[in-house]
């Protein structure tokens, strides 16, 4: 046995590892899927005990996404857990507390981000390993840093990742007025690439094309303003475009088919009106058109972590400098539920939805 002066360090350490703990915390739980608004509450979380290598991060802010609400009505390919899950998949906070052993270089007060993106980030405080958590600069609005991954990442990899662009090169979209749909313009801007947008017609429609003009748009247009067998005589001296964005499917997505060129690709990554994709055969035939798909949370699975990281870091510098915004709201967690309904389109067309801690 060893003498008692050489276990005095060792429960000395016991002790500290034993008092290391989160404060405790509130949280969205949900126990079961279902309809979001029947089956969240919040609830109280007990302090969490931090491993060697875990770090505490007391959450500032994070969003209502769409594939947040998917999750909880079970109809997302990946979903936390059940019973107890926490909602929210990404989000910004700032450490608290770290583990004894973290060799990661973070200290307290530093803003982090769980990078690749992580579930639970709907509650006060957070207790994981090191390598979840990402430093990022905190000399931007929170609520960038809060949504910077699942949308903005997911338009600069769609303008990388599928057709080789060159300045003066142009694209087309759909879902314009979206968040990914913003991003897709100002980060083309960046590169020298054109982009024609395509909206839904709907009241206010001219003030939303005057929005994406400001930020960088080169032509949008309505879709009952396509409804004509050439809309290429649309582009004036624009080329045609190279690649297309689909996120709302059905006949939306057949008229950024028209738009394309010869080998062109559409690369569709949402489907809001849950109508199919479909495609003339002729398209295929006579103009080799190339459909294809794109979902983030399988491409940051792949060998992507690090890469991820460093497009972040890109991502948030265009924000610093002004180059990158998108319409958002922030609302304090004690009216989450007001949040949700916003999220859930109960009060009419609403900004993105940040819930702050």
């Amino acid at each position: 046995m060893a003498p008692p002066s050489r276990l005095l360090p060792i429960l000395r350490r016991c002790r500290s590892l034993s008092s290391l703990a989160s404060p405790a915390s509130k949280a969205v739980v949900y126990d079961e899927h279902g309809a979001p608004e029947q089956v969240l509450r919040v609830a109280d979380v007990a302090p969490v005990q931090l491993g060697e290598r875990d770090v505490c991060v007391r959450m500032l802010a994070a969003p209502i996404n769409p594939s947040d609400i998917n999750r909880i009505e079970g109809v997302y390919p990946v979903r936390p857990p059940l019973p107890g899950a926490v909602g929210g998949y990404e989000g910004v906070g700032q450490v608290h507390a770290l583990g004894p052993a973290v060799t990661a270089p973070l200290s307290p007060g530093d803003w982090v981000i769980p990078s690749p993106p992580s579930f639970g980030t709907w509650q006060t405080y957070i207790v994981k390993h090191q390598s979840v958590w990402h430093k990022v600069r905190s000399d931007v609005p929170m609520e960038y840093a809060a949504t910077i991954t699942v949308n903005p990442l997911t338009a600069l990899r769609m303008l990388q990742d599928f057709v080789q662009l060159n300045p003066g090169d142009a694209i087309v979209q759909n879902g314009a007025t979206s968040i990914v749909g913003q991003c897709v313009i100002q980060l083309a801007k960046v590169h020298g690439i054109h982009t024609i947008n395509v909206i839904r017609d709907r009241p206010g429609s001219e003030e939303a094309k005057d929005k994406l003009k400001q930020l960088g748009a080169d032509e949008v247009f309505t879709e009952s303003q396509l409804d004509m067998k050439n809309v290429k005589s649309l582009l004036g001296a624009l080329p045609e475009p190279a690649l297309g964005f689909n996120c709302v499917g059905g006949n939306s997505a057949s008229l950024l088919l028209k738009f394309l060129r010869q080998g062109g690709t559409m690369v569709t990554y949402g489907g809001m009106s849950k109508r199919p994709v479909t495609a003339p055969t002729s398209y295929f035939i006579f103009k080799d058109i190339s459909l294809r798909g794109f979902w983030l949370q399988k491409w940051m699975n792949s060998d992507k972590a690090e890469d991820c990281k460093t497009m972040i870091d890109y991502l948030l510098g265009l924000v610093h400098e002004g180059k990158l915004k998108y319409e958002m709201e922030s609302i304090p967690f004690g009216e989450f539920s007001l949040a949700l309904e916003k999220a859930l389109g109960k009060h009419g067309s609403q900004p993105k939805q940040v819930v702050r801690f």
